[in-house]
């Protein structure tokens, strides 16, 4: 009887061994080519490709939450779900709030796009996501603000007339511009301002063998070159590669 008993425990650890960790990544889907939602309704981009090879290396089964930008951090903080891939610039503030694992986007620019290239971006009346390092640049250069919940509200406020300039990362403008038949430019010597120490992953401060194995499944995706393949499939040119 104690034999079956002790074979039965041993079996039952052994499963759980093998059972690998349910990971919830939360995103936006509305910051492409970052993360966006796809025609079939499902979050899809650059970071959540590449967060599914992360959880895929670190042996994680994942799944997907989409949330608000502006609610993203203290929904991780509640316990809603267990990291947050959504185009997040790492910087000391946030810092305060959430543990950030190393970057897998390098420090990158952001732009001022505009209908006119002129436009004195420093008293103009400017607009940005919300809770973003370009808005709490904007609001300490002079200009006045204006505030969106989404970056394609912060885009529209500039085509509709309450905006004269957007600030955002450069690689979310490249597209509308580009696309845009000479809609919206480039605002001269405002195109390529460095913000931030990258875009990483965010966990709660206390997850620290979690960050440990997203750490590392970072850092093999950058010595293979599998990272830099994944920036230049969804950014182009424009990505900016380790």
């Amino acid at each position: 009887m104690n034999r079956l008993m002790l074979a039965a425990a041993a079996l039952a650890l052994s499963a759980g061994m093998g059972m690998a960790q349910t990971v919830r990544i939360a995103t936006e889907g509305a910051y492409p080519p970052y993360n966006l939602v796809n025609d079939a309704g499902e979050v899809d981009g650059f970071e959540v490709e590449l967060g599914n090879e992360l959880c895929k290396r670190a042996e994680l089964d994942c799944t997907w939450v989409k949330n608000d930008w502006d609610s993203i951090i203290s929904n991780l903080n509640s316990s809603n779900y267990d990291a947050i891939m959504a185009g997040m610039s790492i910087t000391e503030e946030r810092k305060q709030s959430v543990a950030f694992t190393q970057n897998y986007i390098p420090p990158t620019a952001s732009a001022y796009a505009a209908p006119d290239a002129g436009v004195d971006v420093t008293t103009a009346v400017v607009a940005a996501q919300i809770s973003t390092i370009q808005a709490q640049y904007v609001a300490e250069s002079g200009a006045r603000l204006l505030e969106f919940a989404t970056p394609d509200e912060a885009v529209g406020a500039v085509r509709d007339g309450q905006a004269e300039a957007v600030f955002a990362d450069r690689d979310f403008l490249v597209p509308i511009v580009n696309e845009s038949n000479g809609a919206m430019v480039w605002v001269e010597g405002q195109d390529n301002i460095p913000l931030g120490e990258g875009i990483g992953m965010a966990l709660r401060q206390s997850d620290t063998e979690l960050k440990a194995k997203f750490d590392a499944a970072i850092t093999s995706m950058k010595d293979d070159g599998t990272l830099n393949q994944l920036i230049s499939k969804w950014f182009g040119e424009e990505g900016v590669l380790y």
